[in-house]
Formats: structure tokens, sequence, C-alpha cells
């Protein structure tokens, strides 16, 4: 790509930013007609953000039409990681318990679902008992047992075979690594894993080694889902998951569509979360996020499965003829760019520190969609949902201060520091199907030209994610000195969000989201005393600290702590945003205000 050409596309990218917020800062001031334009009505700008939008005229039937321009990382409930599969999975997949589905901060707190109650916990912290509701089935009416759920956690082990999704289970229940996974397991019934006991169908026990403050949180993750082992199709699970939600697989093609229809065998008298309004449930997957928008405004579908908002040109749109079906709400993500130890010369910190002062702060908040559609400039790597987080008030590189601009003079006593006086050259690896992201891709490159960094941008199937910047062997062969990437919390903790991204034990093969390559004593060791921290005042206080840690070693440039703009389609109604799922759409229970 030409500088001329990157040069053009930032403008454009600047040019809908400004649009953005000029219309956003007439809405928040109150002017102008907020359903102005919606066919058949929106509810009004902001209507389902943290409160529920037209919960009375849910209507049992009809098609939930999704569209997304990016497929689920894995629709398999052990490997997805991306939250709108976690979302969506809800459909399917059941767990122990879950999040209440209540908008806004409610939304973060945990409800039982497959279990009777939340879990019985010993006066230690170690042992947790569950005892199971009556009536929960799976697809083909078999009852869902305690084994079933032992076995769908166990296949967390089996990272050789389904690398991508979360560890918590696995290093929480298994911190030596003893067990070897369900495929390798030479017990008969393949549930040798001793932490989890299974005295009758209806009880499941687990014994932890050590405490973990947050083990109940990782029990409502997808990743606990129940997998029947005589279903198990192993790496194909992901193209066609065994049922144990209201909602079963139909079809799917991978990148194009997939249909959910009614799972005849789940009963409503089980399942005290979900409504199961629609009949059925589509997703169409669009190669180019603009054309998806037009789409989802002209009412062709409902609304958009990846929840990470509108694209420039169809956010300018929907705000001058559509704000009454728009929502703006806080989600738990940072944006941001971070810097691969394995790719010189960011094995040294003032290297990354250069880009960090060299970055114009405020264009890249402009790419993401400016302060209202973007969000605050990032100025630390905690979002402000998590507690611990000081939000701006932490900005240890002034970049949301006298440095939001860039400091020239400051990035280049930094290259002197770490031995690259003249500057030096890199690549920027960014997912080609986000338009925002290649937007700061391409503003850091122009703001790093400055200050002598030379920048190549290399687009990625988002859809890959997993083996090219997910593999560390694949980032330092393609020499990816900067990646960008975002991050929410996987629940709302410094451990269910920093674990995965500083934790020197979370280096992965393949699926790896320490992208960093972070190997730092300290930090491991405040990840250790935070587990055993059983009251909030010193969980906070830890959190506070591992922030610290992580921004003091340059290991990462947040660009923002993110705000969305998405659509709602006017036919929807019980919607809202949900805290527990980031500041999006809680999946769940929408339903349909006209079903023909």
């Amino acid at each position: 790509m030409t500088t001329q050409r990157t040069s053009g596309r930032r403008k454009q990218a600047m040019a809908a930013a400004a649009v953005v917020a000029a219309l956003l800062t007439t809405a928040a001031c109150g002017g102008g007609n907020d359903n102005e334009g919606s066919k058949g009505g929106g509810a009004g700008f902001n209507a389902a953000n943290n409160k529920v939008a037209q919960a009375s005229l849910a209507k049992k039937g009809g098609t939930l039409r999704f569209a997304g321009a990016q497929d689920a990382d894995s629709w398999d409930t052990t490997r997805g990681y991306y939250g709108f599969m976690w979302n969506f999975s809800r459909y399917y997949s059941r767990q122990l318990v879950t999040n209440k589905t209540e908008p806004g901060k409610a939304g973060t707190e945990l409800t039982p679902d497959l279990a009777a109650g939340l879990a019985k916990i010993s006066d230690d912290g170690k042992t947790y008992t569950y005892t199971l509701r009556d009536g929960i089935t799976w697809e083909d009416g078999k009852p869902i047992t305690s084994k079933d759920i032992k076995y769908g956690i166990e296949r967390v082990w089996a990272q050789d075979v389904l690398s991508g999704g979360p560890v918590y289970l696995k290093d929480v229940l298994d911190p030596k690594g003893e067990y070897k996974g369900p495929y390798k397991d030479k017990s008969p019934d393949k549930l040798g894993l001793k932490a989890i006991e299974t005295p009758d169908d209806k009880t499941i026990v687990f014994k932890l080694p050590a405490a973990n403050s947050d083990f109940e949180e990782m029990l409502a993750l997808t990743s606990a889902s129940p997998v029947r082992q005589d279903k198990d199709t192993k790496s194909k699970y992901g193209l066609h998951p065994f049922s144990s939600g209201p909602y079963k697989f139909q079809s799917y093609n991978p990148g194009k569509d997939l249909t959910l229809v009614r799972n005849t065998e789940w009963k409503q008298a089980s399942d005290p979360i979900r409504k199961a309004y629609p009949d059925k449930i589509t997703v169409k997957f669009f190669s180019n996020a603009n054309d998806m928008d037009a789409r989802l405004i002209a009412g062709d579908y409902d609304l958009d499965i990846n929840q990470t908002g509108m694209s420039p040109q169809g956010r300018t749109t929907a705000l001058k003829q559509h704000k009454g079906n728009l929502d703006n709400p806080i989600s738990g993500y940072i944006r941001y760019a971070v810097f691969p130890q394995s790719v010189k010369p960011f094995d040294n910190e003032h290297c990354r520190k250069a880009v960090i002062y060299g970055a114009d702060h405020v264009s890249l908040q402009n790419a993401r969609g400016g302060p209202v559609a973007g969000g605050d400039i990032g100025t630390n790597m905690l979002p402000p949902v998590v507690p611990g987080s000081e939000g701006q008030k932490y900005d240890p590189y002034g970049l949301a201060g006298a440095n939001k601009k860039g400091n020239v003079a400051k990035a280049k006593e930094e290259l002197k520091a770490c031995g690259q006086p003249n500057g030096f050259k890199t690549t920027i690896a960014v997912r080609n199907n986000k338009p925002a992201e290649v937007a700061t891709a391409e503003s850091l490159q122009a703001s790093l030209k400055k200050v002598g960094i030379t920048v190549d941008i290399d687009q990625f199937d988002g859809s890959q994610t997993t083996g090219i910047i997910g593999s560390p062997s694949n980032v330092e062969k393609k020499g990816y000195g900067i990646i960008i990437m975002g991050w929410g919390p996987d629940f709302p903790s410094v451990q269910g969000y920093g674990l995965p991204l500083w934790d020197s034990s979370y280096i992965l093969e393949s699926g790896n989201n320490n992208f960093a390559l972070i190997k730092d004593k300290t930090i491991d060791g405040l990840f250790d005393q935070y587990v055993t921290t059983l009251d909030d005042a010193g969980k906070t206080k830890i959190a506070t600290e591992i922030n610290h840690k992580v921004m003091e070693g340059g290991y990462y440039l947040p660009f923002v702590f993110e705000k969305f703009l998405n659509w709602r389609g006017s036919n929807l109604a019980n919607v809202y945003t949900s805290d527990g799922y980031t500041g999006m759409y809680d999946f769940v229970n929408l339903g349909l205000k006209n079903t023909k």
C-alpha cells in the first residue's frame, strides 16, 4: 500500500469520525428527534443502553436475523473465545451457572443455570458442590448428567486438539498439568480428572488444590459447558455442537451462514434463564462491513452479531437518519497495540516506549470513531469496568495529557536509549475485516514515520487469528513487531481480564493471547497472590499493582477505553446491553415485535 493511499484512507476515517462526534454531541445535548428517520420507529437513542427496550412487546415465534462481518473463532464451547460467541452460544449450551439476564451491571452477577443453586463452598474455599436441576436434557431427550459436565470441562485439557479457548479451569484444577485430557485418558470411562467428582448423576463436586476467589466465575464460561462423550467429534465439534439449550444447529457453512432451530426436547420448566422467543435464529456473514451495515439499516437484518460497533460509513448514515435505532454503551474493551518481545527491536523496552511516545493518541482515538463512538483515550491497560481500574487518572505516559498528540522529542530519546537513534523498520499485523483497526494501523504508521520508525501493514483474515497472531512462532517468522488487537474481561476481575494477556504460564503455541510474551516474575507473583485473596479490598489493591507493572514495562500502547455504537433493529423487543457481555446486547432473550 502506498503512502498516498494510506493517507487518503486515514483522512477519510478522520472525517467520518468528526461527523459522528458532531452528531452524537447533538444527541447527547438533546437536539433533534431521537426517532427521526427510523423505519418502523426505533425505540429511541440509547433506549436499550443499560435498560430494557420494548420488554412487553416480545412475542413467541418468528426468525431473529443476525448479520456479521466475522465468523466465530469456533462454535465449539471449549474452543470459542470471541465475546460474541460466548453470548450467542447460550442459545445451544448451558452451564452450571451463568450471567443474570438483566441490563447493565446486574448482568455481571451469577445465577444458577443447570445447577439448582449457586455452589456450596467449603470454609477453606477449595470445595464447590452443585446439585443439578430436574428435567435438563440434550437435544435427543436424554438427561444431562454430572458426568457430561465433567467430560465437557475435561476437554479443556486437550489443547493439542482443541486449542483456542480459555484455560482457566485447567490451570486452577490441575496446576501441575498431571491430567492429559479425555483423548489420552486411560480410564475406561475417560473421566479420570481427579479434581472433579461425580458421586451420582445429579451431583458434581470440584476439589481445588488451592483456593481461587474467581472459580465460580470460571464455571460460568462457555468452556464449562457439558459435552456428551458419544457426540464428541473432537476437532470437528464446532461444525455441529450437540445442544443442551433451547436451540440446535440446523445448518452451518463456515464464513457464510448459520441457522439454529428450536430444540423440541428443551423444557422451559428446567430453564429459568432462557425465554426462547424466536422459532428460528439465522446468521449471515458478510465480507464487507459497509455492505452489512447498509443491509442492517435497510431492515434486512435485526442486529450485528459481532457487537463491536458499526463501520464509519454505516454509523454516519445511521446517526443522520436512524438515530432512534442506535445505542452507545461503554464496553469493557480496551483497543490497543502490543509489542511481541520475540521480534527485534521490541525485546528492548525503550524501543517499545519510543512507539508509545511517538504515536498521536488523538489521531488513534479518531480512527476508532472519536471520543464518543470510539471512547476515551486509553491511558493504561485495565478497563474501567474491572475493580482496581483507575481510569484515565492513571496515565504514566501522558497519553491523554501533555503527550496526547505524540512527543517526537521523547520518542527520539527512547530510540537513542534502545540503540536505534535513526529509527527502525517493523510490521503491523491487523485484521482485514475490522475497518477501525485498519484505520488505527494507518494512523500509527503515519505518526511513527515522523520519529524515524518505518512501518509496513500486513492485513490478515480475522477468522484465522488463532493460528496467525496466536502463534508466537508465526509472529516471529512474519516479523510482526506490532499487533493491533482488543480485549475485554472474560469475567469482571483482573484475573478474568489480564491473566491470559500477562501471566507467563498463559503463553501458548497456538491460541496465544500473551502477544507481548511477558515473563515477569513480579507480575506472575501478583496473580498468584490475587487468586488466594478473598476480600474485595485486597483484590482491588493487587489489581491496581498488576496494571502498574504492565504499563511500566511498555508492553502496550492503549488506544481507547472503548465505546460501541450498535444498531438495534426496529423489530427487536426485550433488548438491553449487559456488562456481563462487555456492553453487547444480551442475545439470549431477544424477541421480535412482529413475528410474521
